[in-house]
């Protein structure tokens, strides 16, 4: 990994938050890449909507693309903390372009939590070098927080499975090489009918439909996912069969603390805009953040950011550590951290009054992109019930 270069003067102002040597490298050099190569072309891509496959590149030119796969892999040997580092920094300049990173992640949880060893040595090196993306393609157009209703199938024939079914709003759609898609093996079963399978770019029968046309992250691809005859080798299936509903749950458990993550890097750049303009802003003969009513909401704003990362933090190393009921502190921290990226950024665009709401500043942007990370990965909605189910739970089991 290439090193960072960052002034003296800079790094006194940073606090560690306990961040490990490499953890510090990773948080450097994304905060480099993301001021020299990003910044400068993040309107352009929110405009155009493009994919930016230029700043993906640099993603693996440092290195960055492997942070949370193990070293026997290609990767770095990190984990969702990592991660979760990486994807806040970047996420502070452009959480669209960051996407890429992020959304590559959570197609590659199912192989790194469920793939076999053949699965893992086949597509865990070519995604750390940054070679190839990848895709979690879970919802549909009636399956959405109703994970159980999907209606894609797959039909074992021979050495293969046939996929037949089509697949809505897939991150990475159409850019990435490798799918984890989930699809039902035998639909009497309901949930416990799902399976998972690894489907690549190119294969017959697998094709893209309509690209979406969003809000916000738009340098991040959304895009449909067709299955007409698409047949895949058996060796693709990960796990076993009926197995597609926990390795969607057990993906997402581990996958939304980058959510958080982005949340959380959108907000904190907003502050970081909001501070900035009011140095600079002058109203009544003096800068805007002289006012006390400005300065509370500067201080409510950095007050919630600050909470949100220490949230984000401890969800990500506790799913380090290895425990096994992640459920909760996952959902928690992504509820937490989207929410306070949408209020941050609402804000933000306040303290700068009416320039915060024209495209020429960043906040206007960060409003649209805070949005999405209430919804997707699972709603904030969702996320309470989780929470709430678990602390029924652990109440009840006190009991016995």
């Amino acid at each position: 990994m290439a090193a960072a270069r960052s002034g003296p003067a800079r790094e006194e102002k940073l606090m560690d938050y306990g961040l490990t040597e490499t953890q510090v490298m990773i948080r450097d050099l994304c905060r480099q890449i993301a001021e020299e190569k990003i910044k400068p072309v993040r309107a352009h891509y929110d405009e155009t909507g493009e994919f930016p496959h230029e700043i993906v590149k640099a993603f693996a030119e440092a290195d960055l693309c492997g942070v949370y796969i193990e070293e026997q892999y290609g990767g770095l040997g990190g984990g969702v903390m990592d991660l979760s580092v990486a994807v806040e920094e970047l996420s502070k300049v452009c959480s669209g372009i960051a996407l890429a990173l992020a959304a590559t992640a959570l197609g590659t949880f199912p192989i790194i939590l469920f793939g076999n060893e053949e699965q893992k040595k086949k597509y865990l090196p070519r995604i750390a070098k940054g070679e190839a993306l990848a895709a979690f393609a879970l919802t549909e157009a009636n399956a959405g927080s109703d994970a159980g209703g999907v209606q894609t199938t797959a039909v074992k024939d021979g050495d293969f499975y046939v996929l037949n079914g089509t697949k809505q709003w897939i991150t990475n759609g159409g850019e990435a090489d490798i799918y984890t898609v989930i699809a039902k093996t035998d639909k009497t079963k309901g949930a416990r009918g799902a399976s998972a399978f690894i489907v690549e770019k190119g294969t017959p029968g697998f094709d893209f439909g309509k690209k979406e046309n969003k809000m916000g992250i738009r340098a991040s691809a959304t895009r449909e996912l067709i299955f007409q005859d698409c047949r895949i080798p058996k060796e693709n299936l990960l796990g076993r069969e009926g197995m597609g509903f926990i390795v969607a749950m057990k993906t997402l458990d581990n996958s939304r603390p980058g959510v958080a993550a982005q949340a959380l890097g959108i907000a904190a750049g907003a502050l970081d805009e909001a501070v900035e303009y009011s140095r600079q802003r002058r109203q009544f003969g003096q800068p805007i953040a002289s006012f006390q009513g400005v300065q509370f909401m500067l201080a409510d704003m950095a007050t919630q950011v600050e909470a949100a990362r220490a949230l984000v933090y401890a969800a990500a190393r506790y799913i380090d550590s290895g425990a096994k009921d992640i459920s909760k502190i996952s959902a928690m921290c992504k509820l937490f951290a989207s929410d306070t990226a949408m209020k941050v950024t609402t804000d933000a665009v306040q303290v700068l009054g009416g320039y915060g709401y024209m495209k020429e500043y960043p906040v206007e942007k960060m409003m649209r992109d805070a949005k999405i990370t209430q919804i997707y990965e699972g709603t904030n909605q969702i996320q309470r019930e989780v929470i709430g189910l678990a602390l029924v739970r652990e109440s009840a089991s006190k009991k016995k």
